[in-house]
């Protein structure tokens, strides 16, 4: 198997997420198997430093990052130019620099950015997909969906407005990673090639080891934010779970109706923000995870971190989460903003331990089989292939 030289790029975020674990989780992997790897990162700590004018051209065109990627991947010899996120620092000049050396991109897809200024496909507590319908997203402006801001917004939208009409995501990546066949799909619908696009799913390493499932909870872990469903988990637990033990963890916008909700009920904990061995070891203890998110995930990386502890999982029947969450076999499904039917799974894991124990097992299985490091390198490399082959 051939040892490649590959840039692996990112756009950091301010709040750290599933985008920076794979980041970093795929650069170790090639490196652990004999790629030299060349990681170049920006962060969005910088915009700061900037004025809304520079942020607003380097989103469209970072002439700094061309200039330096050209150099980076001349002066190592790079073959392959993987991207992660690329907005707002940056920029699709990205693209530009790896062509203008003749080298092939790998962009892995985690968002809807491409056709959703916000990524989520997601607004105002619902799904709006408003913008997938335009050339020019102009609703995301109307509405401020990136950064709460017009401005922001006007930037993001004319730069995928002029990328369209360069044709950048269509002639300058070589190959699209999808986590999930539901992601390939509505990718597709949108617009990107069908053809240009694999499914690669996230993986977990180490894998973490089984867990006990002695711990008599229910678990929830991630931001605290409207998209996330924290609204209907809180809805569910007030209404019908008075008693069940549940475990939150995460911080975000919804923090104070979080403490509100959970202030006079004993059998509610919320623990705020946990370093990842602790969320592992909470994890693999729980009875089952709660993923309620109420937008279209690409993937749904803690589903899978469930998973490898041996937890079934009780999530909302939406994007990818449907597709990961097999109902009855290793987790549950309910109807997304249903919080009488998340209340009703959560109750049928309380009264079913002798089902739960089965899905303990499957659910460990399906990490095995489909999400374990060793896996992942064998289909990154095809990827790599692939985008070779098609420079």
């Amino acid at each position: 198997m051939a040892k490649y030289t590959v840039l692996v790029a990112h756009n950091h975020y301010r709040q750290p997420g599933g985008e920076d674990q794979v980041f970093s989780a795929e650069s170790d992997l090639l490196e652990t198997n004999g790629h030299r790897v060349i990681r170049y990162t920006v962060h969005n700590d910088t915009i700061e430093k900037l004025s809304k004018r520079q942020v607003a051209t380097n989103t469209l065109w970072n002439n700094h990052v061309y200039k330096e990627l050209r150099h980076l991947i001349r002066m190592h010899g790079v073959e392959v130019v993987h991207l992660h996120n690329t907005l707002p620092l940056l920029s699709p000049a990205a693209y530009y620099a790896a062509r203008a050396e003749q080298v092939p991109v790998v962009q892995t897809l985690h968002n809807y950015r491409l056709y959703c200024p916000n990524g989520l496909f997601f607004r105002k507590g619902t799904v709006c997909e408003a913008c997938a319908r335009w050339r020019i997203p102009w609703p995301s402006v109307l509405y401020s969906c990136y950064r709460d801001s017009r401005l922001a917004s006007g930037a993001v939208a004319t730069m995928l407005t002029l990328h369209r009409v360069l044709r950048t995501w269509r002639n300058k990546v070589n190959v699209y990673i999808a986590a999930t066949a539901v992601s390939r799909d509505k990718f597709v619908d949108c617009g990107l090639p069908a053809d240009k696009i694999c499914v690669k799913p996230h993986f977990v390493h180490p894998d973490p080891g089984v867990g006990s499932g002695t711990g008599g909870y229910g678990l929830f872990v991630g931001r605290l934010t409207e998209e996330k469903g924290v609204r209907t988990l809180l809805a569910a637990i007030r209404s019908r779970l008075p008693e069940t033990p549940m475990l939150m963890v995460g911080e975000g916008p919804l923090a104070p109706l979080v403490a509100a909700t959970v202030k006079d009920r004993a059998n509610v904990r919320w623990l705020g923000q946990q370093p990842p061995s602790e969320v592992s070891r909470l994890m693999g203890e729980a009875s089952f995870l709660v993923v309620p998110s109420e937008c279209y995930e690409v993937f749904g990386l803690v589903v899978v971190e469930s998973f490898a502890k041996g937890t079934p999982v009780i999530a909302a029947n939406i994007g990818a989460l449907g597709e990961l969450v097999d109902h009855g076999k290793n987790g549950l499904r309910f109807g997304p903003r249903n919080a009488d039917d998340l209340a009703q799974q959560i109750l049928r894991a309380v009264d079913r331990p002798a089902e739960f124990r089965t899905m303990r097992k499957v659910a460990r299985a399906e990490f095995e089989s489909k999400y374990t490091a060793a896996d992942n390198y064998q289909l990154l490399m095809q990827i790599y292939d692939k985008a070779r082959a098609t420079c």
